[in-house]
């Protein structure tokens, strides 16, 4: 079965249908800003696109027509989408003559002098491509060069795909039904053993047919039917955090038309298909906590504000620690104004600000700014800045994660003290193991028949070696797991980044810029193992959009320009991350 794929790429006429948004913070900021994405998705301007006959783009060789959807600083953006098989590994063709699949659709910032396709995914699961492109496409085009178009996409069940994966049959009851308190393993696990049965019996009743073919190898499959869409033989792709996941499964699935596959920021492929703990996730995470101590150290008092409180980074670490633990005791009190008030609880400080933070060291200036703020007696700023617990508008990463692993009871424990006391160990690890502890209970629930036929391998010989790149500390998606897929996957090389943060987006290296790009145009691989130095600080004066300042400068224009690029990038780059409620 493997390497055979029912591609079943239909173009289709539909009305223009563009995504959702994720990751809001304040709703009265949300509202506003949606507004304005909308107003770009949709092109309002009647003297570029008329409304009623919008123009339809057609290129020689592709097999769809596209529509404009946008610009990105005059680069114009285009829009498609295709429909693909509910199954794409069905042995049979269906009988139908439109058979039941997804549609997905797709996005590309084209370049002037490309001939292939850079296809990119985000992470997730359940990240928008769409979201991607148009918030950091300039800066990804500026690192990449002109010599690719970039084309995205909503996978299935994701964002503006249809059908969306969701567990509920309308946003009023997943507000009620979605949220359950997974805070401490203790005292929380009943509520959550509970809550989980139900989640497990709502999720296939409102996907129906569609809940088993939500997954990682699916998604890989689609897109083989994307490429056949635009007329390319060959994977060109760069994926980032669980997208090193689809594209690990994508050069396991079809080597053959692997040809240029990035990989950065690395998931355990094997722990993630065959495993069921998700314990090598946060092996560095509080070796980068340390690290923005550390660094804190390093930094003035006016570049990283709490180094003025001890003299080592060891003492600021536990003046920290001891204030936390106070409280997780006894929240704060903050109130404002009649209409914006509230309690500030340790775990929105700790896991929407602390944790958050570490994903991304362009935060750490202004979280080390709120920490300073709250142990001076004033939780305002951190009140303000942590205390929304974000919102859903679709249950696309439990399907993938949970349909894609070992769940049920032939792997899991179906006892609560049982399942509890596998997982404790496993909660031990890390200050932020916390964060999975309802997807256990999950996968412990979960009863929906696992239909993927993918199974991980090593020593994969790919149509050209994998570019796999990693950060020495990574909160998520540690070290060691680059190096696991580097074993995976024949004549691959890493580059590591010898830095603090989430995939090697989140610090600035030119170094690892012309890696990439010798690797994406010449197929130049480095000789061995590499490491790479980091071009900006960690803490720095913010700019005007509340990041670092371009630290270091190069005296050749491209270079400069490439540097520029990868620091605007980090200050925008939006990570999915696990919402604590």
């Amino acid at each position: 079965m493997e390497g055979k794929l029912l591609t079943g790429v239909v173009t289709r006429e539909r009305e223009r249908r563009y995504p959702r948004l994720r990751n809001c913070a304040l709703p009265s900021i949300w509202t506003l800003f949606a507004l304005f994405v909308l107003c770009i998705y949709y092109n309002l301007n009647p003297k570029s696109y008329p409304s009623h006959s919008p123009k339809t783009l057609k290129y020689s060789g592709e097999h769809i027509t596209w529509e404009p959807c946008g610009d990105l600083h005059s680069r114009p953006l285009e829009c498609s989408s295709i429909e693909v098989l509910i199954d794409q590994f069905a042995t049979e063709k269906p009988n139908s003559a439109k058979p039941k699949g997804f549609t997905i659709p797709l996005v590309r910032l084209r370049s002037t002098n490309a001939t292939q396709n850079l296809l990119l995914n985000p992470g997730g699961p359940g990240a928008s491509g769409f979201d991607l492109l148009y918030r950091r496409g300039d800066q990804l085009k500026s690192i990449l060069g002109e010599g690719f178009h970039l084309l995205t996409f909503d996978p299935r069940g994701v964002n503006s795909s249809t059908p969306t994966a969701s567990c509920y049959p309308d946003a009023k009851t997943r507000q009620e039904q979605s949220h359950i308190r997974a805070r401490n393993a203790v005292a929380d696990s009943p509520d959550i053993y509970a809550w989980a049965q139900n989640f497990a019996k709502a999720c296939p009743e409102t996907m129906g047919d569609y809940a088993p073919y939500i997954n990682t190898p699916q998604t890989a499959a689609d897109m083989n039917s994307i490429l056949d869409a635009v007329g390319q033989p060959d994977m060109v792709y760069w994926g980032f955090s669980y997208g090193t996941l689809l594209g690990q499964t994508y050069a396991g699935l079809f080597p053959e038309r692997s040809k240029r596959v990035v990989i950065d920021g690395v998931v355990n492929q094997f722990e993630w298909y065959e495993g069921v703990d998700l314990s090598e996730h946060l092996i560095d995470t509080d070796n980068v906590l340390d690290g923005f101590f550390e660094e804190c150290m390093k930094a003035d008092a006016g570049s990283c504000a709490l180094a003025s409180l001890a003299t080592s980074k060891e003492e600021l670490r536990e003046t920290v620690f001891s204030f936390m633990d106070r409280l997780r005791h006894q929240p704060l009190d903050v109130y404002i104004n009649n209409t914006v008030y509230g309690i500030l609880t340790y775990e929105k400080v700790w896991y929407n600000g602390v944790f958050a933070a570490l994903y991304k060291p362009p935060l750490w200036s202004s979280l080390a700014q709120n920490l300073y703020s709250l142990l001076q007696g004033n939780a305002t700023p951190a009140f303000l800045a942590y205390n929304t617990a974000g919102g859903k508008n679709d249950e696309s990463a439990e399907f993938v994660q949970l349909n894609d692993g070992r769940t049920g009871p032939p792997h899991w424990p179906q006892g609560k003290d049982q399942l509890l006391a596998q997982i404790t160990p496993w909660l031990n690890q890390s200050l932020f193991s916390t964060v999975f502890l309802a997807s256990y209970y999950q996968k412990q629930q979960w009863a929906v028949p696992r239909t993927h036929p993918y199974v991980p391998r090593r020593d994969v010989e790919t149509a050209h070696p994998l570019l796999i790149l990693s950060t020495t500390y990574d909160p998520v998606c540690p070290l060691v797991s680059a190096r696991g897929a580097n074993d995976a996957f024949s004549g691959s090389r890493v580059v590591e980044v010898e830095g603090y943060g989430h995939c090697s987006v989140a610090v600035a290296s030119l170094c690892v810029a012309k890696h990439l790009r010798a690797f994406l145009y010449e197929g130049k691989l480095p000789d061995a193992y590499t490491r790479c130095k980091v071009d900006s600080a960690y803490f720095g004066s913010p700019d005007e959009n509340g990041g670092m300042t371009a630290q270091t400068y190069f005296e050749d224009p491209e270079d400069q320009k490439i540097h520029l690029a990868q620091v605007q990038l980090i200050v925008g780059w939006e990570f999915a991350r696990p919402v604590m409620w």
